[in-house]
C-alpha cells in the first residue's frame, strides 16, 4: 500500500483510511514525499531544504503510521523522490513496489473560476497500475459554519 504524503492535514486522515481498510497484519506501507525538481534544475540537483522538508514530513508521518498501526503493517517504510512531476513519480513508484492501492488525500480548491484537485490526482487515476483511494478533505471554509 502506497500513501503520498505533503506535510498536510490530509496526511493523517489517508494514513488513517489505510489503517481502517488493512486487515491483517501481512500488509507493507510506504510513505511517499516527492521533491519536485524545477525544469531550471538537473534532475539530481542538492535541493537541501526541500529534502530536509520531505525527511521531515515522512518522519512525522511514519510516527503517524506506528502509532496507528496496531499490528496492522508488516513494515512501514519511507520514500523521498525526486522528479519533475509528483504524480509520475507516484505512479512509478507502485508498479515498482507492485502496490496493491495507492491512498490519497486531496483538497479541492478553486482555479481560474473552477472547482479542481490539481494535476496530480487526474494523472494517478488514468494511470495507476493499482486501485486508488481518495479521500477530499474539507478545506477550513467548509468547515466552518
Amino acid at each position: 500500500m502506497l500513501v503520498p504524503v505533503s506535510g498536510l492535514a490530509g496526511d493523517r486522515r489517508a494514513i488513517d483510511l489505510a489503517a481502517a481498510i488493512c486487515s491483517s497484519g501481512e500488509t507493507w506501507l510506504t510513505l511517499v514525499y516527492v521533491v519536485e525538481v524545477p525544469q531550471r534544475y538537473a534532475l539530481d540537483s542538492e535541493l537541501p531544504d526541500q529534502i530536509e522538508q520531505g525527511t521531515s514530513v515522512l518522519e512525522a508521518a511514519a510516527s503517524y503510521a506506528q502509532k496507528v498501526a496496531r499490528g496492522r503493517w508488516k513494515r512501514i517504510t519511507t520514500e523521498l523522490l525526486q522528479a519533475r512531476v509528483a504524480a509520475a513519480a507516484i505512479v512509478d513508484e507502485a508498479i515498482e513496489r507492485a502496490a496493491d492501492a495507492i491512498i490519497m488525500a486531496t483538497t479541492s480548491r478553486w482555479h481560474l473560476g473552477v472547482l479542481t484537485q490539481g494535476e496530480t490526482l487526474p494523472y494517478i487515476l488514468d494511470n495507476a497500475p493499482c486501485d486508488v483511494v481518495v479521500i477530499r478533505v474539507a478545506s477550513e471554509s467548509e468547515t466552518r459554519t
